[in-house]
C-alpha cells in the first residue's frame, strides 16, 4: 500500500483527531504523510501535550498493511479525500470527512453528476409521515433521484425501502463503523441496500461502536452529499432538525410538508416552513425549485396492461384522495365485497396501502 494511503487510515483510525483538526495539520505540514510522520515536538504544536501522546502511542502499534487487509477482506472500498472517485460534495463542507468507507458496487456511480436527495425524520413516526417519506422517496427515485438517509428505524428505513421498491437507487449513510449494524434489526435492511446497487457509507473505520456524537457528524454527511433534504415528520427535538440545519449551513435546500398541527411529530416541518423552507405538497415541487423538468411516472408500469378495470379505476381515485373501501366502493358503485379482495391485490403488488386511519392511499 502507498505510504500516503497508510497515513490517512492511521488518521482516520485513531480517535481524537477529527476533520477539523485533521485540516489543521494538513495545513501545517502541507503533506499528509509529513503530518502523520512528524516528529512529537512539531505534533505537539498543533495536538497539544495529551492528545500528542496519545496519537505518538497509537502510532507506534497501528498497522496499516494489516488494517487495509481486514477492510478488503469485508469487502470494504475506502476512498480518501485525494481519490478520484470521492464525492466531490463531501470535498466542499468545511468539516469534509477524511476518509469514506463504502459498501456496496461503486461502479455506475458518478457522484460529480448524479442526483442525490436526503428524506430525515421521526422515529416514531405517524401514518402520515409513512406516507409523505414513501410517496416522495418512490417518485424521486423513479425520476432518477438516489435517495439518502441515515437507516435509523422510522422515517429513514422507510426511505430506503420505497426507493428499493421503487426500483431506484438508495444509499445509506451511518454513525458508526461500516460493518456495524445500527440498529440491528435493519441487517435486512443493510443487505438489501447494497444488493440492489446502493451503498452502505460512512466515515469511520470498521468496528467503530455507536456513539451519540457520532449520529450528529454524520447528519452533515446526508445533507452534504444531497441536493436537498426532506424533512418528513419530527418533534421540536429531532435529530432530522440538525440534518436541516447543516443543509442550510452548506447552501442547500430544505423542503418540509404541511403537517397537522394537532401531531407532536408535525413540530419539526411546520418550524422549518416558519422558518423559510421550502414547502411541498408533491414532488414536482422539489424539481421546480431545482430548475429540473418532471414527468410523472407511473407506478410499476409494466404491471399496468395486468390490471383489470376495476383496479385501474381505484388507481385513479387516489390518485387525488385517500379512501376507505365504503367510500371507493360508493365512487365506484362497486359492491363491498367485490372491492375488498381487489384492494388487497393492488396491495399485494405495493400500489397502495392502508394506513393506520383505515383509509387506502397510493404509495407513490
Amino acid at each position: 500500500m502507498s505510504s500516503k494511503l497508510a497515513a490517512y487510515l492511521g488518521f482516520s483510525y485513531f480517535l481524537g483527531i477529527g476533520p477539523l483538526i485533521f485540516d489543521r495539520l494538513l495545513k501545517h505540514f502541507n503533506d499528509v504523510e509529513k503530518a502523520y510522520n512528524a516528529p512529537e515536538p512539531d505534533l505537539e504544536k498543533i495536538l497539544g501535550p495529551k492528545l500528542c501522546i496519545k496519537f505518538v502511542e497509537f502510532r507506534e502499534k497501528f498497522d496499516p498493511p494489516k488494517e487495509l487487509q481486514k477492510i478488503l477482506d469485508k469487502n470494504i472500498t475506502v476512498l480518501t479525500r485525494e481519490h478520484k472517485g470521492f464525492p466531490p460534495q463531501l470535498l466542499e463542507i468545511h468539516d469534509r470527512p477524511i476518509c469514506l468507507y463504502i459498501k456496496g458496487d461503486l461502479n455506475g456511480y458518478d457522484f460529480k453528476n448524479d442526483r442525490y436527495f436526503a428524506i430525515v425524520g421521526t422515529r416514531n413516526p405517524t401514518s402520515y409521515g409513512i406516507h409523505i417519506a414513501k410517496r416522495f422517496s418512490a417518485e424521486l427515485a423513479r425520476a432518477g433521484f438516489t435517495i439518502v438517509s441515515g437507516m435509523a428505524i422510522g422515517i429513514d428505513s422507510v426511505a430506503h425501502e420505497a426507493a428499493i421498491d421503487a426500483h431506484g437507487r438508495t444509499i445509506a449513510i451511518l454513525g458508526c463503523g461500516i460493518n456495524v449494524v445500527y440498529p440491528p434489526s435493519n441487517h435486512r435492511l443493510y443487505d438489501e441496500i447494497i444488493k440492489t446497487g446502493g451503498l452502505i457509507i460512512s466515515e469511520f473505520p470498521p468496528e467503530r461502536m455507536v456513539h451519540p456524537g457520532l449520529f450528529v457528524s454524520r447528519n452533515r454527511l446526508i445533507s452534504g452529499l444531497s441536493r436537498g433534504v426532506l424533512v418528513a415528520e419530527g418533534q421540536r427535538d429531532s435529530g432530522s432538525l440538525i440534518t436541516a440545519r447543516c443543509a442550510l449551513d452548506q447552501g442547500k435546500e430544505v423542503f418540509a410538508p404541511p403537517a397537522p398541527i394537532t401531531s407532536n411529530q408535525s413540530e419539526a416541518p411546520n418550524s422549518l416552513i416558519k422558518e423559510g423552507a421550502t414547502l411541498v405538497t408533491r414532488v414536482e415541487d422539489i424539481f421546480e425549485t431545482f430548475s429540473l423538468s418532471y414527468q410523472k411516472v407511473a407506478i410499476d408500469q409494466s404491471l399496468l396492461p395486468s390490471l383489470s378495470e376495476s383496479e385501474r379505476s381505484i388507481l385513479g381515485l387516489l390518485d387525488h384522495e385517500p379512501l376507505n373501501a365504503n367510500e371507493i366502493g360508493k365512487k365506484l358503485q362497486i359492491p363491498i365485497v367485490t372491492i375488498l379482495p381487489t384492494l388487497s391485490n393492488l396491495e399485494l403488488l405495493k400500489m397502495i396501502e392502508k394506513n393506520d386511519a383505515g383509509v387506502y392511499v397510493r404509495t407513490g
